[in-house]
């Protein structure tokens, strides 16, 4: 008789069953997160929808409310994905989680990913100019190379 050995997690083997998706109410995440949908949706995956609440301490430290500020963008989104949950409701069917992280976008997106085990990670392309030199979030989360990346336009 064998001995089993514990089996240890393995991303990605059977398809994607955890995916995860950085919103920040930009055009470009939403595109990403619709994308996300569509295929948590044909894989029947877990969804895991991810904003990332930026730290200004700079910010902060002359008056700016900005722990206020993003916390109710986090509920706006929250609020535009139950509304589109709804509105397809009967026709798709997604498992879905909201989670929010305090800190620089990339980041958060990485503790998310690894807290969540995700086997894929989906990012809308950055919209900011100044990316193209610094890197943006996606090229960063490619070049760890830890999951699958797909950047939507």
């Amino acid at each position: 008789m064998t001995e089993q050995q514990p089996t240890q997690f393995e991303r990605g083997t059977d398809g994607p069953k955890v995916i995860v998706v950085g919103v920040d109410g930009s055009e470009s995440s939403l595109r990403a997160a619709a994308y996300a949908a569509g295929l948590a949706r044909r894989q029947h995956a877990l969804l895991a929808i991810v904003y990332v609440q930026p730290v200004l301490a700079a910010g902060a430290a002359m008056g700016a409310p900005v722990a206020e500020t993003t916390d109710e963008i986090a509920e706006d989104l929250v609020a535009q994905i139950r509304n589109e949950t709804e509105r397809v409701k009967g026709i798709f069917d997604i498992r879905w989680e909201f989670h929010t992280f305090r800190g620089d976008p990339y980041g958060g997106l990485v503790k998310a990913a690894d807290q969540l085990k995700a086997d894929a990670v989906i990012v809308g392309a950055s919209e900011q100019a100044g990316h193209r030199i610094v890197g943006s979030v996606a090229v960063r989360l490619v070049k760890a190379g830890r999951w699958p990346v797909t950047v939507v336009p």
